[in-house]
């Protein structure tokens, strides 16, 4: 069977940028567009040459190896000659592979935004089109708020996207750039515009507005489209837009659209999409979507201790595709509501070897339960669930021993007349027989605690070093000022591992410290730190 070829464009560059509180250098695009060419993405979009500076810069050279390098404008000024357009000249004259010009085609936008008349825009669109043509670069139409401006008016909008296909447009995008149109729609009006404009020369631009950009994306596909825009992870101006982290998945593993397409990318490269979906997400200095589509912490999540018995038989039971063909792993979670299968499956995703009918595993089972009931969480934090693990079933190496801590804050007046709040932390530890203190200074009582904590951990600095906290949360359990408080924590480091740990207690600084512990010791478990040489008093858990 012949497969038509889909074509995959990336706008976190331009569009993505557009994204409240995100703003990316030029360092930060050559990063992202090598995450692109990663996945096999035929076409990275890098911003708009002569908009700012930074786009200029990125623009002054090719920045791709394999993706066609492309640059976004819009089409020529009503009024204007083509060379007395710098805005379109310094696209024109940028190093792109290809340009991809925005144009109106909602009549409305035509004479009220651009206020020209409805043919003079369409002789914009062919001009502009021939002049991308003439310096021997890919041509490109978006077609801007195109089915609104179907809706409004079909043969002005038809006429726009025809223009720009008769003047030479290797493609004509169509863009539901208010982001409101329903798949429903979306197959309609582009099975339409088909019959005017090859599918293979048309593409989709959609917006998330109601949820279903994604969605709307395959609908287009469906009739008739071949080139889909979108962004990493979905994101985008207002409520973003296209997923490609979720639609790459969806294309290649889905029978209905892997047997009918191929795109650029190969099943290694689909295996590389999960990892690529966080370094997207390291960058932004944000948390993964747990619950994000293939690439989330939880997509592969199993809680219920049924769901877990009948995956530990047959995982295609309650997994739509095999997490590895994603870069992504199984996770069978232990909470109240686990089972035996649960716990068991945990515990040998972590390494623990223990015989299924070891005493000891219902006596971690009923612990884990005793603690959940007190405000523990080990289904959010799995490096707090393996350290309790390995106590229980075998052993966690001494590396030091805590001896007290203290957490000083003092509110007052400085130097200059403002009010101000100061945090100090005292922490003494024991490590190979010598104690050590340390004394850290920080915004709060939490972070003066962390800062003291990882001052100074001996011999087993180095390995902590690169230790940074990612993410922190506090959660009252029971009410009122003397409630029960659970700090859940999450830490990475340098090579993109993150981790969670836990810790409960009446008093919140007492319960991060047991999650900064945790997070500390689980960290010199898994980089094969020695053990202690003088053996300490083991930590109570």
């Amino acid at each position: 069977m012949t497969q038509d070829r889909l074509y995959l464009f990336d706008t976190t560059l331009r569009d993505g940028q557009q994204t409240p509180g995100i703003d990316f250098s030029v360092e930060d695009k050559i990063l992202i567009a090598s995450l692109c060419e990663r996945l096999g993405i035929d076409y990275v979009e890098g911003g708009w040459p002569g908009a700012n500076p930074t786009d200029t810069d990125f623009f002054a050279k090719k920045r791709t190896q394999t993706a066609k390098f492309t640059a976004f404008g819009m089409t020529k000024r009503a009024g204007r000659s083509l060379s007395n357009d710098p805005g379109l000249v310094s696209v024109l004259d940028s190093a792109a592979d290809a340009i991809c010009l925005v144009a109106k085609t909602w009549d409305f936008h035509v004479t009220v935004a651009l206020g020209t008349t409805l043919e003079e825009n369409l002789e914009g669109i062919s001009e502009s089109v021939a002049a991308i043509l003439a310096r021997d670069k890919e041509a490109m139409i978006d077609c801007e708020h195109f089915f609104d401006g179907y809706k409004a008016n079909r043969d002005y909008a038809l006429a726009c996207a025809t223009a720009a296909h008769e003047a030479g447009a290797r493609w004509v995008v169509l863009c539901d750039t208010n982001g409101g149109t329903l798949p429903d729609e979306i197959e309609r009006i582009v099975a339409d515009v088909a019959e005017h404009v090859p599918g293979d020369r048309l593409g989709i631009h959609a917006h998330d507005d109601t949820g279903n950009a994604v969605a709307n994306s395959l609908a287009a596909v469906r009739a008739g489209v071949r080139q889909i825009q979108g962004t990493l992870n979905g994101i985008g101006e207002r409520c973003g837009n296209a997923n490609l982290i979720s639609l790459i998945p969806t294309l290649k593993l889905k029978s209905a659209y892997a047997s009918a397409f191929e795109t650029g990318v190969d099943d290694a490269a689909l295996a590389q999409v999960t990892q690529v979906s966080r370094a997207f997400d390291e960058l932004l200095n944000r948390a993964p979507a747990r619950q994000a589509p293939y690439v989330g912490e939880a997509a592969f999540a199993t809680k219920a201790g049924l769901h877990a018995s009948a995956i530990l038989k047959d995982p295609a039971t309650y997994e739509h595709v095999a997490p590895e063909t994603v870069g992504n792993t199984r996770h069978v979670l232990v909470s109240d509501q686990a089972g035996r299968s649960n716990l068991l499956a945990e515990l040998n995703r972590l390494g623990v070897a223990v015989d299924r009918d070891d005493p000891r595993v219902g006596a971690l089972l009923d612990e884990v339960k005793r603690r959940e009931a007190d405000g523990w969480a080990y289904e959010a934090a799995d490096a707090s669930f393996e350290l309790l693990a390995r106590r229980r079933l075998g052993a966690v190496p001494d590396y030091f021993r805590i001896e007290s801590f203290r957490v000083l804050v003092e509110r007052r007046y400085n130097a200059i007349g403002e009010l101000v709040t100061v945090s100090e932390a005292t922490v003494k530890i024991t490590v190979d027989g010598e104690t050590l203190m340390s004394v850290g200074e920080g915004n709060g009582p939490v972070n003066a605690l962390d800062q003291a904590l990882r001052k100074d951990l001996g011999r087993f600095q180095g390995f902590i070093a690169d230790l940074e906290l990612a993410d922190y949360k506090v959660r009252i359990l029971n009410g009122g000022t003397g409630a029960t408080t659970r700090v859940l924590i999450e830490s990475r480091d340098k090579d993109g591992n993150r981790w969670s740990t836990v810790g409960v207690s009446p008093n919140i600084v007492d319960a991060s410290f047991q999650a900064l512990v945790d997070s500390i010791t689980w960290k010199l478990l898994r980089s094969g730190a020695e053990p202690a040489r003088a053996v300490a008093a083991p930590i109570a858990v």
